[in-house]
């Protein structure tokens, strides 16, 4: 039997993701790191453990291509890390119902999207966005929230 490895540490983990993500930005054009770093400080300020602020870092790497599911699924994280990166990572057409339901069925994937949703909809980062993308983000985010069982 093959010995389980030891999963990252947090800081290689954050590691990984800013160099997985080191090319992107997001639509405001500012480093995508940045986001991820807030989102995991989200996480931890409101509780989350290791495990999920792991998730933090890397909710977004499947989603936006910066690493694989194959990577994902090999990766030396814990079964928990990658069952929350895979719940909060939203796939190509699926309904928004079916992704909240996934969020809501696994065990720590709701406060990851609660960070993520926060930093998404701060409205500094909503406030340099043209008014169509920011009224168009504004409501798929609180539609979001509203599924999630979350305060708008």
């Amino acid at each position: 039997m093959t010995p389980t490895p030891t999963p990252l540490s947090l800081a290689e983990v954050e590691a990984l993701a800013r160099a997985a993500h080191a090319a992107q930005t997001d639509k405001a054009g500012r480093p995508y790191a940045e986001h991820l770093a807030a989102v995991a400080e989200g996480v931890r300020v409101r509780g989350g453990d290791p495990e999920q602020i792991a998730a933090a870092w890397l909710h977004d790497a499947v989603e936006d291509h910066a690493l694989t599911a194959d990577w994902l699924a090999a990766a030396p994280l814990t079964a928990r890390t990658r069952a929350i990166v895979l719940a909060v990572t939203k796939r190509p057409g699926e309904p928004p119902e079916a992704y909240a339901r996934r969020i809501l069925d696994t065990p720590g994937a709701l406060l990851v999207k609660q960070a993520d949703l926060a930093h998404n909809a701060d409205p500094g980062r909503l406030a340099v966005l043209d008014e169509d993308t920011r009224k168009r983000l504004t409501e798929k985010y609180a539609r979001l929230r509203a599924l999630l069982g979350l305060p708008a």
